[in-house]
């Protein structure tokens, strides 16, 4: 029996570091296919003129593949969704972690989990349909395909992502904190704001970053309602096509092994380079709050 128990010990502890480093396998398996795949577009364009250049024509005899249009594109979509979703989302969060009873509380998280479920493309129709004829009739736009209109539909597929994150943070405060705050004559929203929220923000710094990250690498929804123009945005107001647009638009019509195909390989690994920083800082963030 001793034996038996001695052998199911020892294959737990063999086979749970293999299935933990899977997924650093597949991590691997994602950075150098991406790699491989965009190398052979520096034969045709500088690193320089690939990040910094402002024409992205690459069907054109003489491709022009720079992505500098599309990368701002991108940070206007995401800073747009990222500042609609976080004042909602932390709302949320701390309305059903400090204020709402069990009851609501049963009927609020699964519809947070329903919204997050909720397939891109549909969102996608939602900001056609209902969404953009309101932004184009309210600023008197020629359309209303547009930056704002996406950066407003991320910013409702991000509210989740924030809300879910910040909930389990504000949630996870020991109750002695908050009964120290009501001692020293603090009233609810105080306690809240001056001490619950200022200890939780660690969690809520990393569900910023998750939203972030979450809205940057979003295609269906971006693609059919930012636009689609290839030209350097001058506000959130124009048509815009960020990266991931791009990739989802032009991979089917590429021809294999053209310059203009490792050039999308090549916009999948900045993407893929961006979301790592953005992991990584938000890592060291929380690190460095736990040593504090």
């Amino acid at each position: 029996m001793a034996t038996h128990k001695g052998m199911r010990k020892n294959f737990i502890e063999w086979i749970l570091p293999l299935t933990a480093s899977v997924s650093l396998v597949f991590l691997l398996g994602i950075a150098c296919t991406l790699v491989a795949a965009s190398l052979p577009v520096f034969k045709s364009v500088t690193l320089q003129g690939f990040l910094f250049g402002k024409e992205w024509i690459p069907t054109a005899e003489t491709p022009s593949l720079g992505i500098w249009s599309l990368m701002i594109a991108s940070l206007y979509v995401t800073l747009g969704a990222i500042i609609f979703a976080l004042p909602l989302g932390l709302g949320s969060a701390v309305y059903i972690a400090e204020l709402a009873s069990p009851t609501v509380k049963e009927v609020l998280k699964p519809v947070m989990e329903i919204l997050a479920g909720i397939p891109s493309v549909v969102f996608g129709f939602f900001g056609i349909v209902f969404v953009a004829p309101i932004v184009q009739r309210l600023f008197h736009l020629d359309t209303g395909l547009c930056g704002f209109t996406a950066a407003i539909i991320l910013g409702i597929i991000v509210i989740p992502t924030v809300a879910s994150i910040s909930e389990d943070a504000v949630s996870a405060i020991s109750k002695d904190l908050r009964n120290a705050s009501y001692a020293l004559g603090a009233n609810r929203w105080e306690t809240i704001i001056k001490a619950v929220l200022p200890a939780a923000k660690s969690g809520i710094f990393t569900s910023i970053i998750l939203g972030i990250s979450r809205a940057l690498g979003e295609t269906m929804t971006v693609l059919m309602v930012a636009g689609g123009a290839v030209k350097i945005p001058t506000g959130l107001f124009v048509p815009m096509r960020p990266i991931t647009a791009t990739i989802a638009g032009e991979m089917g019509e590429t021809v294999v092994g053209s310059p203009h195909y490792h050039a999308l390989f090549a916009m999948g690994l900045v993407l893929f380079i961006i979301n790592i920083i953005f992991n990584l800082v938000a890592d060291r963030f929380q690190k460095g709050k736990r040593n504090v």
